[in-house]
């Protein structure tokens, strides 16, 4: 994904999903010179996630989701995107952001460790 701000700036996403755990973010200056370049499936990313945000703020945050994980709940008309990453432990978990899905906007985020197999045998992260 790219977006480019006002003052020329571009900020590149590059997941490395769906199975991956890591999306990163680069930061290129209007000069188009390498700003920054950061990991931001992580707890500081996580923490950003705010009620209210829209799907794009989120994106601006996240990167893409796994789209094939994407769910739709009628009953409590909400959208959840989904994203592996590593956060608050040492396993792999999923990242849930749950949409309003009509208004389009955030109201909840929350993480739980994937679990493998019929045991429910957790998987690492690799840092």
């Amino acid at each position: 994904m790219r977006w480019q701000d006002p003052d020329g700036s571009i900020q590149l996403a590059y997941p490395r999903g769906p199975a991956g755990i890591h999306t990163f973010m680069v930061m290129l200056g209007p000069d188009g010179r390498l700003q920054s370049k950061q990991n931001v499936l992580d707890e500081a990313g996580l923490a950003r996630i705010r009620p209210g945000m829209t799907k794009e703020q989120v994106l601006r945050v996240f990167g893409p989701p796994d789209y094939s994980r994407t769910a739709y709940f009628k009953a409590r008309n909400e959208l959840v995107w989904d994203w592996r990453a590593c956060t608050y432990n040492i396993n792999i978990q999923r990242v849930y952001v749950l949409f309003d899905a009509t208004a389009g906007t955030v109201r909840s985020t929350m993480s739980r460790d994937e679990l493998f197999g019929h045991e429910g045998i957790t998987m690492p992260c690799i840092r």
